[in-house]
């Protein structure tokens, strides 16, 4: 057991945050702070004469900002990095994409007023916690893409397979890699639920969709389910699917958390298993916690198929370990076979469901 607080380095060019950050730091008495950076050069020096556990990292400084620095760190000096940012839902959102591209762990928005920086501590704890235990051999940066939003009409065929897939820290960057490598005809919906603050879930939908041949778009409810369509739980609501007469339909609740989280997995993958059957697909990648583990245990007791994430291959093993341990599942797979894996169940699902037909 770690006898010593978890070294943190603080780069924020904000006094103000700075000072906040570092009293939730040193009450925890989990972390301590090694030393303080107010631009992206600062911070980057500081990575070599330091060397702390961690980097709390602004997007938006002086001279270098956060993303440039974020690339060099990761690069030259690798170690968790949790990007806080400030900015507005939409523009926080790319900026927060971008960041977990390039290889940072986790991204907590920072409090719109000085009269809120309560409200940091409790996300900025948990991302730090799940830092210790981060994985850097799975955070490999992801080369920068071209973007091409679809821009398309939304699909509209009635889908009969749903892919529900559970992700938390260390989810967005897995979800960059796994979304755009599916084919735009897959003969399945896929529902997502992201751990994600609320507010952000919109412009992750937004990027994932220009980097997707699929359509991808924050579910708002009420959506029937199409092939070929990812629906993004929003941030703060639950996201399930009832059955209606036109067909399975997009459901979004405010209901209680469940683990803590809204919004939970666990509600989306049992609704699969009722209403799909063998012909729900659950997925379980990167996140810390056990969301998801109930709810794939559900599929699979209903016939349906489970993939989980090789845990030596997540950023944080918490939840495909759980997940494996719960219920197990058909195949426990690394990332980079994901999508594949994905492809071929929706194909041989539709293929039994059409024989059956």
């Amino acid at each position: 057991m770690r006898s010593k607080p978890h070294r943190v380095l603080i780069a924020d060019d904000s006094a103000l945050l700075r000072s906040v950050v570092s009293d939730i730091l040193e009450r925890s008495g989990e972390f301590t702070v090694a030393g303080f950076a107010a631009d992206g050069h600062e911070a980057i020096q500081l990575v070599h004469d330091l060397n702390p556990d961690i980097v709390t990292l602004d997007v938006e400084m002086p001279g270098l900002d956060g993303l440039h620095a974020l690339g060099y760190i990761m690069s030259e000096a690798p170690r968790p990095v949790i990007v806080l940012s400030a900015l507005d839902a939409t523009g926080g959102a790319v900026l927060a994409m971008r960041a977990l591209e390039l290889g940072a762990l986790e991204f907590v928005r920072k409090p719109a007023r000085p009269d809120e920086t309560d409200t940091l501590a409790a996300p900025l704890l948990e991302a730090l916690r799940a830092a210790t235990s981060a994985n850097l051999s799975a955070t490999r940066v992801l080369a920068r893409p071209k973007l091409q939003s679809q821009g398309g009409p939304r699909p509209t065929t009635s889908a009969s397979i749903a892919v529900v897939i559970a992700a938390s820290t260390g989810g967005p960057r897995a979800l960059a890699e796994v979304i755009p490598a599916l084919p735009a005809g897959l003969d399945a919906a896929v529902l997502i639920v992201q751990h994600m603050p609320s507010g952000f879930t919109r412009g992750f939908a937004q990027r994932l969709d220009a980097l997707s041949q699929m359509w991808v778009r924050e579910a708002k409810g009420g959506e029937r389910l199409a092939v070929g369509s990812v629906y993004v739980a929003p941030g703060g609501l639950h996201m399930g699917i009832i059955a209606r007469q036109d067909g399975p339909t997009v459901t979004i609740t405010d209901g209680p958390p469940i683990w803590g989280l809204r919004p939970a997995a666990d509600p989306l993958f049992a609704s699969a298993a009722t209403l799909f059957g063998p012909r729900a697909i659950g997925v379980v990648l990167t996140g810390m916690g056990r969301d998801g583990a109930g709810g794939l245990s559900a599929i699979r007791r209903a016939g349906g198929y489970g993939l989980v994430q090789t845990p030596s291959s997540a950023v944080i093993a918490g939840m495909p370990t759980a997940a494996l341990a719960e219920g197990g599942a058909n195949r426990v797979i690394p990332l980079t076979e994901m999508a594949a894996a994905i492809t071929g169940a929706v194909s041989r699902s539709a293929a039994q469901w059409r024989a059956a037909v």
